[in-house]
């Protein structure tokens, strides 16, 4: 149980760490959105080959695709509220000329590291061991996030203590995430443990799409189609040791 939540504090530290070399480093926004497709490429593998894989063998086609849609339907609907907000720039270092946009990017990053978090517990409970694929696409995944919007924050007038003690607080509502979903679906049978993974998966992959991807692309160009390919297959070669 404990463990559950320090893997998913562990995997939602890079937040904190992509923050703090936000505020106090100048990095060129090309080399952010080099990690951000790289991260994009291993997020897209574990969703699939790990989460959605494993759905398909335990419950079907049809389950299976159901639950990977209405994960990525759930997370399209939130996040078109949340881009009326202002949330839509949550992972761009730009100034929000929306202005007052900060709690939006921050409930655009939670409802971004909730599923991911839960998904942890969860694999702690079908595999007796933690995900390891999984938890490196989030921790790579987390660093151009918060490194991005950090900048971004700092523009619109956040000071470093309230930017750093936000990402601190979404690392630990991940932990808490991550342990509840060990807790509260400890007694779940695997079909639907597996289905869980697969409404992650759908999110997940609607998230890089709307959110990393565009983000790296414009800042970086074609060559993130190369980087976020080279993820891909990382995490494909991951799933085979």
């Amino acid at each position: 149980m404990v463990s559950a939540a320090l893997w998913g504090g562990l995997a939602s530290i890079s937040l904190l760490l992509g923050s703090l070399m936000g505020i106090y480093l100048k990095i060129p926004k090309k080399y952010i959105a080099y990690i951000m497709a790289l991260g994009t490429g291993i997020l897209i593998g574990a969703a699939t080959f790990d989460l959605l894989l494993h759905a398909l063998h335990v419950s079907g086609i049809v389950l299976s695709g159901f639950s990977f849609i209405l994960g990525a339907l759930v997370f399209t609907i939130v996040e078109a509220i949340l881009n009326k907000k202002g949330g839509s720039d949550r992972k761009r270092s730009k100034k929000n000329p929306a202005g007052h946009s900060g709690m939006a990017i921050y409930a655009g990053t939670l409802m971004d590291a909730i599923p991911e978090s839960i998904i942890i517990g969860v694999s702690l409970l079908s595999n007796s061991h933690v995900n390891w694929l999984f938890v490196l696409a989030i921790f790579i995944s987390n660093l151009p996030e918060s490194l991005s919007s950090s900048v971004g924050l700092k523009l619109d007038g956040y000071s470093n203590r309230k930017i750093l003690m936000l990402w601190a607080s979404v690392v630990v509502v991940s932990s808490i995430c991550s342990l509840v979903g060990y807790v509260f679906l400890n007694n779940a049978s695997e079909q639907f443990l597996a289905s869980i993974g697969a409404f992650g998966a759908g999110a997940l992959i609607s998230m890089v799409c709307s959110t990393m991807l565009p983000e790296a692309f414009q800042d970086s160009g074609p060559i993130v189609g190369l980087i976020t390919s080279i993820g891909l297959i990382f995490s494909l070669f991951l799933t085979q040791l």
